[in-house]
């Protein structure tokens, strides 16, 4: 369904894109999508991080900022990522199998 809202998405790798799909179908299917929290996390972090690489540090390169400059904000944004992992893997595995399925759909959607 078309939708009118603006959007804004970045380019994965390839490898990237067929372990999502892998891991959201088992979530769709497996009767018991709570054993695959593991894997969600995992790829959620992932996600994360290669947006944080497009949307920040790529236009950074770009631009050809200093050495100096792209360096601060690569361990800016990995010492963000290092936080929010736990709090993405802790959150993930609290849900129940309906919440494991509607997080993937919603990533599916974004895909």
């Amino acid at each position: 369904m078309p939708t009118s809202k603006p959007s804004i998405r970045f380019f994965h790798s390839a490898a990237l894109r067929t372990r999502s799909l892998k891991i959201l179908a088992r979530i769709e299917r497996d009767k018991d999508p709570t054993r695959h929290v593991s894997a969600l996390s995992t790829l959620v972090v992932d996600l994360t991080e290669t947006g944080l690489n497009y949307y920040f540090l790529k236009p950074l390169q770009e631009a050809k900022a200093g050495f100096v400059a792209r360096q601060t904000a690569s361990f800016s944004l990995a010492g963000a990522l290092g936080m929010m992992s736990p709090v993405i893997r802790g959150v993930l595995s609290g849900r129940n199998a309906a919440e494991l399925r509607v997080i993937a759909r919603h990533i599916r959607h974004l895909m």
